[in-house]
């Protein structure tokens, strides 16, 4: 009788993470107007002030850990940000919208597992951003979508070495009951402006 193999038996973080945002990954998807067919520049830049609200605290929370996701250069979130403030200013763009403030006080003592599942959602975020890219491009130009399109690898090769780390990193039941909690949490920030962005 052959044995299941370790890799059979443990189970598999990502599909973890998949299965507890699913709800909320379709409520975001479903609700931004950067993804309706006719998406302007306008909602672009609101788009952008949206990211921009939710991703500063996070990468000022991040930087204060000394292990996790955040740590080496591989994952580094300020690149991000740097295109967000491009687009904004880039010439002819409207006025950005200034959202709420996103939640600031995300947990001081969060598990580095808790920290993955926060960071599976930026992440993720940027491979959603290269579908936009390829649907807005040429509707929205000569903007050059810096945010949407990323560097000029596309988000593949950053993201298979994510999942590659977090899978090494994020093992036991535990963790990834820890890592599905940070995702939620992610999610419900980021839906929680855009909400107040509607209102």
């Amino acid at each position: 009788m052959k044995h299941p193999s370790r890799s059979a038996r443990e189970p598999d973080p990502l599909a973890a993470l998949r299965s507890a945002t699913a709800s909320r990954h379709q409520a975001l998807d479903s609700g931004l107007p950067i993804g309706a067919d006719d998406a302007s520049l306008g909602d672009y830049a609101s788009h952008l002030a949206m990211l921009r609200a939710w991703l500063a605290p996070l990468q000022a929370w991040l930087t204060g850990f000394a292990d996790g996701p955040q740590c080496g250069p591989q994952f580094d979130q300020a690149q991000r940000l740097a295109l967000i403030e491009q687009d904004l200013a880039e010439r002819g763009m409207p006025a950005a919208p200034l959202p709420a403030p996103a939640a600031s006080d995300w947990p001081a003592a969060a598990s580095p597992a808790w920290r993955w599942g926060v960071c599976y959602v930026i992440e993720g975020s940027q491979l959603g951003g290269a579908v936009l890219y390829q649907r807005l491009h040429r509707r929205l130009a000569p903007h050059p979508l810096r945010y949407l399109k990323g560097n000029e690898a596309g988000p593949g090769p950053r993201w298979r070495s994510f999942m590659q780390v977090l899978r090494e990193q994020v093992r036991s039941p535990e963790e990834i009951l820890e890592a599905c909690a940070g995702a939620c949490a992610a999610f419900d920030s980021i839906l929680a402006l855009d909400r107040y962005r509607d209102s």
